[in-house]
């Protein structure tokens, strides 16, 4: 069942949030042993969770939009008492004593928080190979990556371990899982999510936000866990788009959309290509009117991404010192702190976080600032004015989210930068600010893996992905019976 279907029925008395919570943990139990979505499952809490919304019912109290239904956390957002590990040695038994803004919401609004979902070590990846506790599996074939860094969100909703999920998008986090998985994930315009409590890599970019299996769920969700936080500062004070109407809206006649020319060519799988034509074409008889758009800065952004959000996770991950939290290893007695924090960080950091750490404190260090660094945010500033530009005349731009189908475990875990060009159509977007979203356009005839389409809209235009994203989502189900994930294939 969808996560709305779900909370209706919880609403009408049709079944209970308990027994709701108890077939998902039951779910959890039979396949994620394969999968290795989960890093911690809070059956108790979960329950607790469940047995309130019930009691609420019980009393006559009005249900929220999703109460009573079961989300699987990313595990970069803090949960007070129970662990927050990031995917990394360092925090490996760290219980955070505080919630992050977003598990705060959610649990206002009564949903019910399953456990928390594996991930690369501190969100630095694109396949879920980098997490210090093993990979996760592809529901869709157990031996490929599931995307990443939120791959284990991703692959609980394919898997059917939950209906819905938090996760957050650096340079395509959310996004370019969702299109390895067949399901819909959502990157919101930059500071329309709250980023308090969830742990930073590079705080210029990073974003949190709704995965599903549906456009509605996704906006439901959304809806929950957006808007301004005086905790964070770099939250925008604005009302919240109506995303929730747009979903139920579907509608795109009259609509400009924007094929990104840049986004198209050598690197694309041909299956991929195939699909994504396919949906401008569909677009086309949906009523939007389709237009190419040149956006030249795009060549750049995978560059410019992997000099700034090295450079701020350089910043950011010195507070991993062995001090204060976490991991502490080499303190017996003999040592100075320096030495503590270099030997702690030796054992703690796995080989991506490293790299990353090393490139971003030499693209800072004196003397090579302003080559790299500084670089690379004008590069960021041209972006920014390509889609302004493009804005102008589109009202939502489109492109495929990946270049390529999920590939097996390991094919690029020696080839960092065959690694990194899974982001080359996500990354824009978040060095840009504004919105996008991942949803399923069909299957590569060629390995019958999925593949996402990709829609983006300027910033605090949310509404229209999901405007788009559901017209495009209703018209496939028509052709297709989408969604096109009734049972994973290798469960």
């Amino acid at each position: 069942m969808s996560a709305a279907r779900i909370a209706a029925g919880i609403a009408a008395g049709e079944m209970t949030a308990v027994e709701v919570t108890e077939a998902h943990l039951a779910r959890i139990a039979a396949v994620d042993e394969k999968v290795h979505a989960f890093l911690h499952v809070d059956r108790e809490g979960a329950l607790a969770q469940a047995r309130a919304v019930d009691e609420k019912r019980a009393r006559g109290e009005e249900l929220g939009p999703l109460a009573g239904v079961p989300l699987a956390l990313k595990d970069i957002f803090t949960t007070e008492g129970i662990p927050t590990t990031v995917g990394s040695k360092i925090l490996e038994n760290w219980i955070p004593p505080y919630d992050a803004t977003v598990t705060k919401r959610l649990k206002d609004a009564d949903v019910v928080i399953l456990g928390k979902t594996n991930m690369d070590e501190f969100a630095m990846g694109s396949s879920t190979e980098n997490s210090a506790f093993g990979p996760t599996g592809n529901p869709w074939d157990l031996t490929r990556i599931p995307g990443g860094s939120g791959g284990g969100s991703s692959a609980s909703l394919a898997a059917f371990e939950a209906p819905l999920a938090l996760g957050t998008d650096t340079g395509g986090s959310i996004r370019q899982p969702a299109a390895m998985t067949a399901t819909v994930g959502v990157k919101p315009t930059y500071g329309g999510v709250s980023r308090y409590g969830m742990v930073a890599f590079s705080s210029s970019l990073d974003q949190g936000g709704p995965c599903a299996r549906t456009v509605l769920d996704a906006a439901l969700l959304h809806a929950v866990i957006a808007g301004h936080d005086p905790l964070d500062s770099t939250s925008i004070d604005q009302p919240v788009p109506d995303v929730v109407a747009a979903a139920r809206q579907g509608d795109v006649t009259g609509l400009r959309v924007g094929v990104v020319k840049e986004f198209r060519g050598e690197g694309y799988q041909a299956g991929v290509m195939q699909r994504f034509d396919e949906s401008v074409e569909l677009l086309r008889e949906l009523g939007a009117e389709v237009v190419e758009v040149s956006c030249p800065s795009f060549t750049k952004a995978l560059a410019a991404y992997y000099l700034i959000a090295p450079s701020e996770c350089s910043s950011n991950l010195a507070r991993f010192d062995a001090m204060r939290y976490g991991l502490r290893v080499g303190d017996d007695g003999s040592r100075g702190a320096e030495e503590v924090t270099a030997l702690t960080r030796e054992a703690g950091f796995g080989d991506e976080v490293k790299r990353r750490v090393m490139l971003g404190t030499y693209a800072l260090s004196s003397g090579y600032y302003d080559a790299y660094y500084g670089s690379a945010q004008k590069v960021r500033t041209l972006i920014t004015r390509d889609f302004g530009k493009a804005f102008e005349s589109v009202d939502v731009l489109i492109s495929p989210t990946t270049p390529t189908t999920a590939f097996p475990i390991g094919e690029r875990a020696d080839d960092p930068m065959a690694m990194y060009l899974a982001d080359l159509c996500t990354i824009p977007s978040n060095l840009a600010g504004n919105a996008a979203m991942s949803l399923p356009c069909g299957l590569a005839p060629e390995d019958g893996l999925p593949v996402g389409l990709q829609i983006i809209a300027p910033a605090m235009a949310d509404d229209r992905l999901y405007r788009v994203g559901a017209a495009i989502e209703a018209a496939l189900q028509a052709r297709w019976g989408h969604p096109l994930l009734e049972e994973a294939p290798s469960l």
